[in-house]
């Protein structure tokens, strides 16, 4: 089959990259020129533009699937796309759009004719090796017609991807998994944390998370990332404690509120990646008087 890819950034590289190995024709358009010259060298076709990336497919349905930055970049992004498409023709947004955009997105295209397709998609920058999860919302019919791309993107053709319900129902699943995600790494940040603090015993938490690998019950590729992080520095000396969040995570928090689920962990984990963004920490410094003044307990001064 053959698709225009929309955005090479790392993720859309690896993609087409994947698709390019399993015999897809592939068009990469990229705002740079490098970025375009850099998917040419991976085997795909380049374009310079939206005009001429849709202007080089030849098949019917024309297949472009998104993977720009959520939000405005991905609304005014497809809306160009499908003013240079026709009815029949199928969009696919691959990024971490919210899943209310998405079905507002399906709807508008749909009006003009034009199919439409929510497609969460994790894997990072191991999906070229080990497939990517595809969660995908959309007609099933439109699904099927693209079976042989997804087959193609996933760990195998029949695990790994699926249909899982109508319009915006692959990125609500996407905004899920990675909500759980945060909960995750969170509890084994907090673990390796515990397990430094204990000098006393010397520990190497490089072994120990090698010994967990194996065995376990809390086995995992994210425990498999871990040990990776603790090879190459094994107290992690060289890394800011910052952490970003994609929006995925609030997008969670802010579900389970109005559907009365509650998720206590995965709040907590997103409010400890904005702790770790507070350098002032205000708060704290708050907390610390607040003890000093109704205990008298001593408070260490800013250098």
């Amino acid at each position: 089959m053959e698709l225009a890819i929309i955005g090479l950034g790392k993720m859309g590289l690896n993609m087409a990259t994947r698709l390019v190995r399993g015999g897809h024709r592939v068009i990469g358009y990229a705002r740079t020129k490098e970025t375009v010259e850099s998917a040419i060298k991976l085997g795909a076709e380049g374009a310079y533009s939206l005009e001429g990336a849709v202007g080089k497919l030849t098949s019917s349905p024309k297949i472009v699937w998104v993977m720009v930055p959520s939000g405005k970049t991905t609304t005014e992004t497809i809306e160009k796309v499908a003013s240079l498409l026709n009815k029949g023709d199928i969009v696919i947004d691959g990024g971490n759009s919210n899943y209310k955009d998405s079905v507002r997105h399906a709807e508008q295209l749909e009006a003009q004719g034009i199919d439409f397709v929510d497609c969460g998609t994790s894997g990072g920058i191991w999906g070229i090796s080990e497939g990517y999860s595809l969660m995908i919302g959309g007609r099933p019919e439109v699904t099927e017609k693209m079976r042989p791309i997804f087959e193609t993107l996933a760990p195998a053709a029949d695990k790994g991807w699926g249909r899982v319900g109508p319009h915006g129902a692959g990125h609500f699943t996407k905004m899920i998994h990675n909500g759980i995600e945060y909960g995750m790494m969170q509890a084994f940040a907090e673990g390796f944390g515990i397990l430094k603090a204990k000098e006393e015993f010397g520990l190497d938490l490089a072994q120990i998370s090698e010994v967990w690998q194996h065995g376990s019950v809390v086995r995992s590729w994210l425990l498999d990332l871990a040990a990776n992080a603790l090879k190459e520095d094994a107290k992690l000396e060289d890394i800011k404690p910052w952490v970003a969040d994609s929006g995925e995570g609030r997008w969670t928090v802010f579900e389970s509120i109005d559907l009365d689920v509650p998720a206590p962990v995965i709040t907590l984990a997103l409010q400890m990646r904005f702790a770790s963004r507070d350098e002032e920490n205000f708060p704290a410094r708050m907390l610390s008087a607040l003890r000093n003044q109704f205990g008298g307990h001593s408070m260490k001064k800013a250098e």
